[in-house]
């Protein structure tokens, strides 16, 4: 069987897993009477310290539904990275079906967006105007929300720190607009960061998070925030078709998976870093001759998680094709770049072959001629 290194994303549901889908306890959410759905938001709420939790069927709707449950108005404005989820991933379903307008801020290399940009990027809502008596400009939208992503993506799967967190929230709150935190991978930044859930998202007025990424669920993912703004989340919800019925199904490994999978994740960032280590040391010729770079070395980023970016001097595609003809699956970032996942289902001897495959596929590229003869 292939070792997928595509996403985290790919991971099976554990034998745990299984079972307690099996036995879980249902009822009809659309009622409100799944016990195993209200566990799960009533816990995910308390991890993160949040009021209150919706569950949803993905990480692009809990994002979806949040901003439409804080931009009530249509023609609100968000503000996003460039390089956010947000932006590039969700077919821009804040503007085609909420009517949100985004304004697109540049990430820094470590995914955070500079404190100053922001503040020129924030254009005064109503409330804000009032309290602090700044003018309202008719021909502006009114902001409503700032948008992070913790880890970044894009960015190379970086840890946001809470003390920046902390700083856009002084700022939001000065400007009377909220913080949606993209927390996909919110997990894999506490663990990175030593610090809990609870903590490092406290400045945030809502949070998603994704259940089925490096936590190793089947599908889902939980919003979390005060209890009235949940209470316009789940009707959002259900405009868009997210409300389900008897997903105590889903909810259970759901359960499993914010309680048990975190601890898994200090190993994926460890099997993270032993990729990235090898492929200098054991491809040192290839870094020396250009033809291989990773993003730490390109643009000295924050702390990284369980992500690795590698940057070749020639196209992806053949030498993905190659790593796929070894049995592993990986994906292109772009023309010239692959991404290398890690989660709780590949392990380091995993590591380790991949990285003596990948040199050898590099020394075909460095060297065609000895490719061919070799072939």
């Amino acid at each position: 069987m292939p070792i997928d290194f595509r996403s985290d994303t790919v991971t099976r549901p554990t034998a745990e897993m299984r079972r307690a889908m099996a036995e879980a306890a249902v009822g009809d959410d659309v009622w409100g009477d799944d016990p195993t759905v209200l566990r799960l938001q009533r816990e995910a709420a308390a991890v993160f310290g949040k009021e209150a939790g919706l569950f949803v069927p993905s990480g692009t709707m809990g994002n979806l539904c949040s901003l439409m449950a804080h931009c009530h108005a249509r023609g609100s404005e968000i503000i996003v990275g460039s390089e956010s989820h947000i932006c590039h991933y969700e077919q821009g379903g804040c503007s085609s079906i909420a009517g949100i307008h985004s304004r697109q801020v540049p990430n820094e290399p470590d995914g955070t967006i500079p404190l100053p940009a922001l503040e020129r990027a924030v254009r005064t809502n109503r409330a804000s105007c009032e309290e602090h008596s700044h003018p309202l400009d008719d021909h502006f939208p009114v902001t409503r929300v700032i948008c992070l992503e913790n880890t970044h993506n894009r960015c190379g799967a970086r840890a946001l720190p809470a003390e920046y967190l902390d700083a856009v929230g002084s700022l939001a709150r000065e400007r009377g607009v909220k913080v949606h935190l993209d927390g996909a991978r919110v997990m894999n930044a506490a663990v990175a960061l030593g610090v809990s859930p609870k903590r490092l998202v406290q400045a945030c007025d809502s949070v998603s998070v994704c259940l089925s990424k490096g936590l190793g669920a089947p599908a889902g993912s939980v919003v979390v925030g005060e209890a009235s703004f949940i209470t316009k989340a789940r009707r959002a919800r259900k405009a868009l078709g997210g409300s389900m019925r008897q997903s105590g199904v889903l909810a259970a490994p759901g359960l499993l998976a914010l309680h048990k999978m975190p601890e898994k994740l200090v190993q994926d960032h460890k099997n993270a870093q032993l990729l990235a280590d090898m492929l200098l040391k054991v491809g040192e010729k290839h870094v020396k001759s250009g033809l291989l770079r990773l993003d730490q070395e390109v643009d000295g980023g924050g702390l990284s998680t369980n992500m690795v970016y590698v940057r070749l001097s020639v196209a992806a595609n053949p030498v993905i094709s190659e790593l796929g003809r070894e049995g592993f699956l990986t994906a292109a970032e772009d023309d010239f770049t692959i991404r290398f996942v890690l989660h709780h289902e590949i392990k380091e001897g995993d590591v380790r072959c991949l990285v003596g495959k990948m040199v050898n596929i590099l020394d075909k590229f460095e060297n065609p001629a000895a490719g061919k003869n070799k072939e």
